[in-house]
């Protein structure tokens, strides 16, 4: 009697489950890669973003003889910087849709609010829960190192007079030149990156919300100091969610940051008139990128010694900066 070979066809259970761990881990290995890549594309196209912003000072510059106010005043005015920096990136019928002599919340400016100008946005930074009527800004101007949300004829109600004075290269109604940059502008920030925010009052997120400690720094160092210690999760030291839309809008929570406290740090609001809104990304590697004044782009750890940090905050300040930037 002839014996027969019994062709076996397909897998047998073990050796698919073999195959299924195989290609989980090979996918495992591969996911990590390509989060590294994306991540690198991303961190490239908001180097470029934020230099674009740089050129476009400049840009400015030459055809009004300063830099554009930080923030305008009075509030229901209220326009930032960036909104006006629109012609300079290519955005002129975005820019021809502001009225600058109303109110930036006036139904004449509902439609330029509600723009997405994908120069002001960092692709790493995910927003997802802004309103539909406004569009987001990942790209702040630099204010300095001090605490004071308003000084000198902004502040009618003298409350920051015994404060040092506003010393950024932007700051509330001041239009500031290159002559004005007396530290040089290689080493002093225009530009850097804070996070949107949640847009949720009873979500914390703390990169991207404002805090209220509740109590009312006379120092950087006790902002710091204040903000550090406030129980974020204490939902009643919640100041603003809203942050970083509309771009349209001048504030400190919209379009500027300080260089009060190191960069991806609290952010943190002293009522009635300090402040300390901080540099924040989602960058892997810890850090934000910044726009120096003179058009240069450098990421900075969030390791930087606070000492080189407030140095390049400044426009007038004479410091030595560190060889940690």
């Amino acid at each position: 009697m002839t014996s027969r070979l019994v062709r076996r066809n397909g897998f047998t259970l073990i050796e698919l489950l073999v195959v299924i761990a195989i290609i989980a881990v090979l996918i495992g290995l591969l996911v990590p890669a390509v989060q590294k890549v994306r991540e690198a594309a991303n961190r490239m196209t908001c180097q470029n973003n934020i230099k674009q912003l740089g050129l476009a000072l400049h840009n400015y510059h030459d055809t009004n003889g300063a830099f554009p106010k930080g923030r305008t005043i009075p509030n229901t005015i209220a326009f930032s910087a960036q909104s006006r920096l629109l012609p300079f990136i290519e955005q002129e019928n975005a820019g021809k849709l502001i009225n600058f002599s109303v109110a930036y919340t006036d139904p004449a400016n509902t439609t330029a609010a509600a723009i997405v100008v994908k120069t002001f946005i960092c692709p790493s930074d995910t927003v997802s829960q802004v309103p539909t009527k406004w569009a987001p800004l990942s790209y702040r101007v630099n204010e300095g190192t001090t605490v004071a949300m308003w000084q000198g004829a902004s502040d009618t109600a003298g409350v920051n007079n015994a404060l040092p004075p506003d010393n950024g290269p932007f700051f509330c109604n001041n239009p500031y030149k290159f002559a004005d940059i007396l530290d040089g502008t290689t080493n002093t920030a225009g530009f850097s990156e804070h996070l949107v925010g949640d847009f949720n009052q009873t979500q914390v997120s703390e990169m991207r919300d404002t805090f209220r400690p509740g109590s009312y720094p006379a120092t950087a160092d006790e902002a710091v100091a204040m903000c550090a210690a406030t129980n974020i999760s204490d939902t009643s030291t919640q100041g603003f969610s809203d942050v970083g839309a509309p771009w349209i809008y001048g504030y400190h929570s919209t379009s500027s940051y300080w260089h009060t406290s190191k960069p991806n740090t609290r952010s943190c609001m002293f009522p009635p008139s300090r402040i300390m809104t901080t540099a924040t990304s989602n960058h892997t590697g810890g850090g934000v990128n910044v726009c120096m004044l003179d058009g240069s782009v450098k990421f900075i750890s969030s390791a930087v010694s606070i000492t080189t940090w407030r140095a390049i905050g400044t426009r007038n300040g004479n410091e030595v900066v560190g060889s940690d930037y």
